[in-house]
């Protein structure tokens, strides 16, 4: 490691506070909000990244309203907004998030450069947190108290990392030889967000795009340069109409919407997989009838379609909505669909990847990991995908975080607390490691020409 790189990665860690990580992760937790509703997250993150000498944009200015996906009904908004102030958000950024408009993007124009961005997703899942006495946040006080919202995949870590991050870069803001632009993402869960930030325009003027995630399963130290091989996916629901009817006395004015749904379950999980490469379909939730003696008048589908491309996730949905389509017509019901999220297929640039381990390789403290099958889907793809259209890089790295230190090599993965579920949890330890490695990529980014959009 040369004397400068010495000088700047101590530089990076005076500057990061692991204390204070800790504290901004445990205070996201203990007031998790799921998409659209991120109000007191985002507004908070809004004003601490103002304190600090950021141009920030919230509210109606980050995300394209009509690009949102899955956006909770007027009433859960507002009721999530008034929670919102009375839990400490603060009240400026809140009114301007108004209507789930929860995204945060900051800028620090550091002269002639590159204009490097990073994204940092927020949201957490709707899932209920484990009370357990082995739960470490049940045991030592930040387990969610908003009930049905848990952060049970890291965007709590992510978005302390983004603030970090943020802290170190103001800084060192001397070194700068370019723009930085935080984006701080609402809705990644359901692939709902991206896409309105995308839409809205804050991609356009990226030449260097780096994401990053917190992985349980991989030990603190492990780092993936690039993770690839994401699914495109198409997530929707789909409300089946028919007429309600005395079950013994009148069956015969009855249109069974319980049974189109059904028909369409099994339909669904009857398609045929594709040779070209893996699809996926699931139907994760049924709701349907009020009675035993009622003909079910109205019945609710809640399904995903992913493929290992976007043409092949695209042929899914359009299997899928003929399958829609046909039980509805069999049980004489209608069948209305509303798209709930939406993420295509993205691959990392290699250059960029490169540039990563040639960052972190000098440290000693870290080794690196290859992970060119996710599987899973990921809405950070829709804003690689824009950037590398006009002749940009973008990667999404992983940064090792399990709980227990177990490793990628390790058989044993009994230990491993997966993510979204309700106990969940991760080595708080990697958040510094992510600030320093995102800080130091941003500024090593500036000022290496093969991962330059400059000439």
């Amino acid at each position: 490691m040369s004397a400068v790189d010495r000088a700047l990665l101590q530089a990076i860690e005076q500057a990061a506070s692991p204390d204070q990580l800790v504290a901004d992760r445990r205070d996201f937790h203990r007031y998790a909000e799921s998409g659209w509703t991120e109000f007191r997250t985002s507004s908070l993150i809004a004003r601490r990244l103002e304190r600090l000498g950021f141009a920030v944009l919230a509210g109606r200015s980050v995300c394209a309203a009509d690009a949102r996906m899955g956006v909770p009904p007027a009433s859960v908004l507002d009721a999530h907004l008034l929670r919102a102030i009375d839990q400490g958000g603060d009240p400026e950024y809140v009114e301007a998030a108004r209507g789930g408009l929860t995204g945060v993007v900051a800028s620090l124009d550091g002269g002639a450069g590159p204009t490097v961005a990073l994204r940092f997703d927020i949201d957490a899942l709707d899932l209920v947190e484990s009370d357990a006495p082995t739960h470490r946040p049940a045991r030592d006080g930040f387990a969610s108290v908003n009930v049905g919202a848990c952060h049970a995949c890291g965007h709590d870590g992510h978005a302390a990392v983004g603030l970090g991050v943020a802290e170190v870069l103001m800084k060192l803001r001397r070194l700068l030889r370019g723009s930085v632009k935080l984006i701080f993402q609402p809705a990644e869960e359901g692939v709902r967000g991206a896409r309105a930030i995308v839409e809205a325009g804050h991609l356009e003027d990226v030449d260097i795009l780096i994401g990053h995630h917190l992985i349980t399963g991989w030990g603190l130290g492990e780092i993936a340069p690039s993770m690839n091989g994401y699914a495109a996916t198409r997530k929707f629901d789909v409300t089946f109409e028919g007429a309600a009817a005395h079950a013994g006395g009148s069956p015969e004015e009855g249109r069974n919407a319980l049974l189109a749904a059904a028909t369409a379950a099994i339909g669904l999980h009857a398609l045929p997989r594709h040779r070209s490469g893996f699809t996926r379909v699931n139907v994760g939730r049924l709701e349907a009838g009020t009675g035993r003696n009622i003909v079910p008048g109205r019945a609710l589908l809640v399904a995903e379609v992913r493929g290992e491309s976007s043409a092949l996730c695209d042929s899914m949905y359009e299997r899928a909505m003929r399958v829609v389509e046909s039980s509805a017509s069999m049980y004489g019901c209608s069948a209305a669909v509303r798209s709930m999220g939406e993420a295509g297929t993205a691959s990392c640039d290699p250059i960029l990847a490169k540039r990563v381990k040639a960052v972190g390789e000098p440290w000693g403290d870290v080794t690196f990991e290859s992970a060119d099958r996710m599987g899973g889907s990921e809405d950070f793809t829709e804003m690689m995908r824009r950037v590398q259209s006009h002749g940009g890089l973008a990667t999404n790295i992983g940064v090792g975080a399990d709980f227990h230190g177990v490793l990628r090599s390790t058989l044993d993965r009994s230990s491993v607390l997966g993510g979204h579920t309700p106990t969940f949890d991760f080595d708080e330890r990697a958040m510094a490691l992510a600030v320093r490695l995102l800080a130091s990529l941003t500024i090593d980014a500036m000022r290496a020409p093969g991962c330059s959009a400059e000439p």
